[in-house]
């Protein structure tokens, strides 16, 4: 089965470490649906609930995973990728013929009263002293690395995008010069800083939630969470490295959050074959609301159905303190490729009924979401389309989030706690 492979058996007892979730016999199917997403968020790549669950060896599997499966795997674990981990491996543990070689020269001396006793416990006080210095060694390459040693801040420097944030930290303890600052969840946004350095600075180009890291050789040593803000409305259209940054008078008019086909032309971004991807933010510009009493409404509609954008995917993203709750839309033939967040696992149009969320989009949508304080309600136009439990631990709605492939408008925001009006616009 796929599960014997050393390699990636060593591969998943890190990911168990790094997850600390018990035994892996009690994991349940919302634990693999919830390893999905945290590697998702880590890596940016998907593994389905299946697969983890067939390499965990829950399904009787005889083939071995794919190479971009290995490469997820071992970049979850702290790895570049597959072929890092391997080689890490091989250098970080005696290999079995310079363990065995000494042990079994001893075993092979033949059992007669001619032995030479006094020279075989010499020899044996040999073997015993290699294997010390083995261990010795080997915990000079793998040093075990003490959080508390460690310190890790930051302050952002604006409420404006792009946002640069001052860390400090101290990380001189550190046995090796691999030390990192890590933005967010995406290992590519990782850079080395200067063991024995306190400062560094890094630019955040998009508003959101994130959780910064303090990374010593392969470990996590302190993390914690960063806020940037929006000041107001942010409009945004989706280019790499860098988005394209939207004037208010770009996508703000006559009462509605809405950019026109001409106004993306005037930026010379291509329509096809590929529609470009438009967002609109708006981040800790009011008082957090917990999930557990909440209301939110609002309306919108996505303006472009040409070539490659006929399914009209658009969704909006209530932004939390922990995983996001998110509500795609999209045309009624597409609902298969959706993929929905509600603050506690990921949910698939594959293998879950979200018609519900498919849409005419040839007029206003109503969109809506709240919470009885046990469940979570995904309406539109004023039919349930999907509803969830509650996330179990505390998360608070910190921002909203609309995207649009393409292009589209967004009026009647409304967002509620305890019958309070918390936010509201156009």
């Amino acid at each position: 089965m796929v599960s014997d492979s050393t390699d990636l058996l060593r591969c998943k007892q890190l990911i168990e470490q790094k997850l600390d979730w018990g035994a892996v016999e009690t994991w349940t199917s919302t634990d693999f649906e919830n390893l999905q997403q945290r590697i998702l968020d880590e890596t940016g790549v998907s593994l389905s609930a299946s697969t983890l669950r067939r390499i965990w060896g829950r399904v009787d599997y005889q083939h071995l995973p794919s190479t971009t499966t290995l490469n997820t795997l071992a970049q979850f674990a702290g790895y570049a990728d597959w072929r890092q981990f391997v080689r890490s491996q091989e250098t970080s543990v005696e290999s079995p013929s310079q363990i065995a070689e000494p042990t079994e020269s001893i075993l092979a001396i033949p059992m007669k009263p001619s032995i030479n006793w006094r020279r075989l416990g010499w020899m044996s006080g040999v073997v015993l002293v290699a294997v010390l210095l083995g261990v010795v060694a080997f915990e000079q390459k793998n040093p075990q690395v003490d959080a508390t040693q460690y310190s890790f801040s930051s302050k952002p420097l604006t409420r404006t995008i792009p946002n640069s944030v001052i860390f400090t930290y101290d990380a001189s303890a550190s046995p090796t010069d691999s030390v990192y600052i890590q933005q967010s969840w995406d290992q590519t946004r990782r850079e080395v800083v200067a063991k024995d350095g306190n400062t560094h600075t890094s630019i955040y180009y998009e508003p959101g939630f994130y959780r910064a890291k303090l990374v010593v050789g392969h470990e996590v040593v302190k993390e914690h969470s960063l806020l940037i803000p929006t000041n107001g409305w942010l409009g945004t259209i989706a280019t790499k490295p860098v988005p394209i940054y939207l004037k208010s008078t770009d996508f703000i008019a006559q009462g509605q959050l809405r950019l026109p086909i001409t106004a993306i032309q005037q930026k010379n971004v291509a329509l096809q074959p590929e529609a470009p991807l438009v967002k609109y933010f708006n981040v800790g510009n009011f008082e957090p609301v917990p999930v557990t009493d909440f209301a939110f409404d609002c309306r919108v509609k996505n303006e472009y159905s040409e070539g490659s954008a006929t399914c009209q995917v658009s969704w909006i993203v209530l932004m939390t303190n922990d995983m996001p709750i998110s509500i795609p839309l999209c045309t009624k033939g597409c609902v298969s490729e959706l993929m929905l967040m509600d603050g506690a696992r990921t949910v698939l149009g594959k293998n879950t009924d979200l018609s519900g969320l498919g849409v005419d989009f040839s007029d206003w949508v109503h969109v809506a979401c709240h919470s009885d304080g046990q469940k979570l309600y995904y309406t539109v136009n004023d039919k349930v389309a999907y509803s969830a439990a509650l996330p179990a631990k505390k998360v608070e709605i910190i921002g909203l989030v609309y995207g649009f492939r393409g292009t589209g408008a967004v009026n009647d925001i409304r967002l509620r706690t305890k019958d309070k009006l918390v936010y509201q616009a156009f």
